[in-house]
């Protein structure tokens, strides 16, 4: 299994870490990519990484994820980048997991990867620019949708793309040796 992490600066630093942390160690190859014009790439809090490749390098790969982390920024930027939005939508029409949190659900409404009448979750303020309801809770999934609100959920989020991809068994025993109940709440 696979999983791909879109990063553009003024990603949120926790959301996008914890998603690679937690994939890894759960045995999914996770690659970062920038969807900026270098690897290097600055998070909402002045972070500065090295992405593991450039977007336009991995984006035919057949991913089995594809997780968008929030940040405000990173959100608009991809948003407004034309092969992401191309990317999601190939994603969705091969049935593959498709993930967003934060902001970065209003990234898979402007590609329409969301299905009427699927639950999704955002950030309580991104909530009022989705042409949809929304759930006031912290993670949703959904058919191939994973949905996370916000930071305080990255680690939850993270933990639920993974049971996703490899497996409830899987998820727990990352769970419990990171030494949390988040998947148990």
């Amino acid at each position: 299994m696979n999983a791909l992490v879109l990063l553009a600066d003024g990603f949120e630093d926790i959301e996008a870490i914890t998603a690679v942390d937690v994939l890894r160690r759960g045995g999914i190859e996770t690659t970062t990519a920038s969807t900026g014009g270098s690897t290097g790439v600055g998070s909402a809090h002045g972070i500065s990484i090295v992405a593991d490749a450039m977007f336009a390098d991995v984006a035919v790969i057949d991913w089995d994820a594809i997780i968008l982390p929030g940040g405000g920024k990173c959100a608009e930027a991809l948003r407004g980048n034309d092969a992401v939005i191309k990317r999601l939508q190939r994603q969705k029409d091969e049935g593959r997991l498709i993930c967003a949190i934060c902001a970065s659900p209003l990234v898979l409404e402007e590609a329409e990867v969301i299905e009427p009448g699927q639950h999704v979750t955002c950030y309580p303020s991104c909530a009022l620019e989705m042409n949809r309801q929304t759930a006031d809770v912290p993670v949703v999934a959904d058919g191939q949708l994973v949905t996370g609100q916000a930071p305080g959920s990255a680690l939850l989020f993270a933990l639920v793309v993974l049971q996703a991809l490899a497996g409830e068994q899987v998820a727990r025993k990352v769970a419990r040796q990171m030494v949390t109940d988040v998947l148990d709440e």
